[in-house]
């Protein structure tokens, strides 16, 4: 890799580096789709800070949105997030 994808891929793994971005990975690895409520709900946190959480992972290409009528759900967009999630859970349990 040459020294602009490390500092692109360091950047990528600042933004997923919170916990609260973690867990949203988590719940949309399970296979499930939700809306910015559901997950501001799941991880108890405000609406307004969801959509900022959201729209971090979504400049990265970690997550897509997509709209159904006036509901927008949130999967994820990288596959090898999953790899990178059982790794996490490998070491730190749970």
């Amino acid at each position: 890799m040459n020294p602009a994808a490390f500092a692109q891929a360091a950047e990528c793994l600042k933004t997923l580096a919170h916990p609260v971005r973690l867990r949203i990975v988590n719940l949309l690895l399970a296979g499930d789709r939700y809306t910015v409520c559901d997950l501001a709900g799941l991880c108890e946190v405000s609406q307004p800070q969801m959509s900022d959480h959201l729209r971090l992972m979504q400049r990265c290409g970690f997550l897509a949105s997509i709209r159904e009528g006036r509901e927008v759900y949130y999967e994820v967009a990288e596959p090898h997030l999953a790899d990178l999630m059982n790794c996490i859970s490998q070491r730190f349990g749970g």
